[in-house]
């Protein structure tokens, strides 16, 4: 018997309460707060946001990274990776979309979809049209 797209989409949400029961949910909210509420920490994410997007600027305009604006990011960057709470919020994420790359194989195992044969995994095999010029 098939599903329409309601039905599907009243299970996802099933499973999204049931994750969000997950303890790397809850950890991740919690590390994400935390440096919500840190000053220091939102200030060199700032500062490295603002670099990059200067940087990425620059570069689109033709312009070379000199060696001083590089090294300036990686001190900020070395800095942003080793403040405790920072650091805590990256482990978390990590662990995060981990969860969810789980959820999202054991999905699609279960559409039972074969590959063409010659296209690599997650290649983009979608339906061939032959006889479309491209």
């Amino acid at each position: 018997m098939p599903v329409d797209t309601q039905q599907i989409m009243d299970e996802a949400g099933k499973l999204g309460d049931l994750a969000a029961e997950h303890p790397a949910i809850a950890r991740y909210k919690d590390a994400r707060k935390a440096v919500e509420q840190d000053p220091e920490a939102n200030r060199l994410m700032a500062e490295f946001d603002r670099q990059i997007e200067t940087l990425s600027r620059q570069q689109q305009s033709g312009l070379p990274v000199t060696d001083a604006q590089q090294q300036s990011v990686e001190a900020l960057q070395s800095r942003l990776v080793s403040h405790l709470k920072i650091k805590a919020l990256n482990m978390a994420q990590v662990e995060f979309v981990d969860l969810l790359r789980k959820i999202t194989q054991t999905v699609q195992s279960r559409l039972n979809l074969q590959e063409s044969a010659g296209t690599p995994a997650g290649g983009g095999g979608g339906p061939r049209l032959s006889g479309l010029r491209q």
